[in-house]
């Protein structure tokens, strides 16, 4: 008998079937929140850089021509959601909602990086970076009621809204997101 290994002890022999009934498996550890900080921490100061210096170099509607037909900084402000959703609503019920929405995605988030093993750190990573673009555009809600937006995509006559880094951040995210569940590449 093996004191040391507990399968072994009551019967003198290894079963190589799992146990039935109420036996559960060991979730996989996850990733931790070490990396989950560092990668929404760098999302959240690189949007906030950003859109630090637009705020002190480009006055408002100001733009400068990067790729001439392409690509312009633009210094817009957003009160709405993606796209303007909201925008000429009342300011108060917008931000509530707005606010509101970010808590719970945010919550949500976390319970589902928390719930990651380590063998998926692109979807890891992911999840990361969607909370640090919400927690940037949720600093310029509380901040100033509405998203600084300056990033101006554009072909001839017809622009893609204007969007920042927290934008591009939650893009990327729910890109690889999208992915892993096409694939089915999803953790149990």
């Amino acid at each position: 008998m093996n004191a040391k290994n507990p399968e072994t002890a009551e019967s003198g022999n290894r079963s190589s079937m799992p146990e039935q009934g109420g036996a559960r498996e060991t979730p996989l550890p996850s990733m931790g929140f070490k990396p989950f900080t560092m990668i929404a921490g760098i999302v959240v100061v690189l949007d906030q850089i950003t859109k630090l210096l637009v705020l002190a170099k480009m006055p408002l509607f100001h733009s400068i021509a990067v790729i001439p037909g392409f690509f312009n900084l633009t210094h817009i402000r957003n009160p709405g959601g993606a796209f303007g959703f909201m925008a000429s609503g009342s300011q108060e019920i917008r931000n509530l909602l707005f606010i509101g929405v970010s808590a719970i995605a945010m919550g949500l988030i976390v319970y589902f990086y928390r719930s990651t093993p380590k063998t998926y750190p692109y979807l890891a990573s992911a999840l990361a970076m969607i909370f640090g673009g919400a927690v940037g555009n949720l600093i310029d809600r509380l901040r100033f009621g509405e998203v600084v937006d300056f990033l101006d995509v554009y072909v001839g006559t017809y622009h893609w809204p204007a969007f920042n880094v927290a934008d591009s951040a939650i893009t990327v995210g729910i890109t690889i997101f999208i992915i892993h569940v096409m694939l089915g590449k999803m953790p149990q």
